[in-house]
């Protein structure tokens, strides 16, 4: 092997090495604006990533192949097939660590995607078991699950019949993930929608009448908005991240 072969070796070898098990590991589900769309400009990631959203090797996330790498926008990169852009993950992370400068390093779990109905997110469908079973790899090595960082809803806005059955649904999700995780008292911080396509007050209304022990929820009304009036802006998504992050340091 020649010395440059060598010393690619070496670096990525030093790369991983550094690469520690997170302590503290959250997972990030639901949809669009949980994935991300700020920061695209005609589909392509604006290269200035706001300080607020910067990479740290105290910040990891579990990749799609199950491996824990430095975090960085986009997080959910590989994991949702549409473009993705600049999310609320970073910016919670890096909240928290500045808040409490004691937790050690982060593991986030992104495992968002876009445009999904809650009945999608079902015990026993796709994403329900995708994002159990990259959960559980994450704590196989160690480090603890925290919380469940949960934005999802406007997909079902649409027709009044899913704002109605909500409430039920999104009860008995936590209850599955709580009982397939083993932990019966996982905080769930979840975030009040703010756009849809027809009853977002009557779906914000069933969201605020939830009763799951250890929830906390964060309004996501009057955050900026793209022009599509759907997706939070990159500074919507900052926001949204310093948010969460309070919403949790509460528990």
């Amino acid at each position: 092997m020649n010395s440059i072969g060598w010393l690619t070796l070496l670096c990525c070898s030093t790369i991983v090495s550094c690469i520690d098990q997170p302590q503290n590991i959250f997972i990030l589900a639901g949809q669009s604006n949980m994935v991300g769309r700020g920061g695209l400009i005609n589909g392509v990631l604006d290269p200035h990533v706001p300080a607020e959203c910067q990479p740290s090797p105290k910040i990891l996330r579990l990749n799609v192949k199950l491996a824990w790498e430095v975090a960085h926008d986009p997080l959910h990169m590989g994991i949702d097939p549409k473009v993705v852009g600049i999310g609320p993950g970073m910016s919670f992370a890096n909240t928290m660590l500045a808040k409490d400068p004691t937790i050690g390093v982060i593991g986030l779990i992104p495992c968002a995607i876009g445009g999904t109905k809650i009945d999608e997110w079902a015990k026993g469908m796709k994403l329900y078991n995708d994002m159990i079973d990259r959960s559980k790899a994450a704590i196989k090595d160690g480090g603890a699950l925290r919380a469940l960082l949960w934005y999802q809803g406007e997909s079902d806005t649409k027709f009044l019949q899913d704002t109605e059955s909500y409430k039920a649904k999104f009860e008995k999700f936590i209850a599955d993930v709580r009982a397939d995780l083993q932990m019966p008292t996982l905080p769930v911080v979840q975030v009040l929608i703010t756009s849809g396509d027809g009853f977002v007050e009557e779906w914000r209304a069933n969201q605020q009448a939830i009763k799951v022990a250890n929830l906390k929820q964060v309004d996501a009304k009057g955050l900026e908005l793209l022009t599509d009036n759907v997706h939070l802006s990159t500074a919507g998504e900052v926001k949204l991240g310093q948010m969460l992050a309070d919403a949790f340091l509460q528990f």
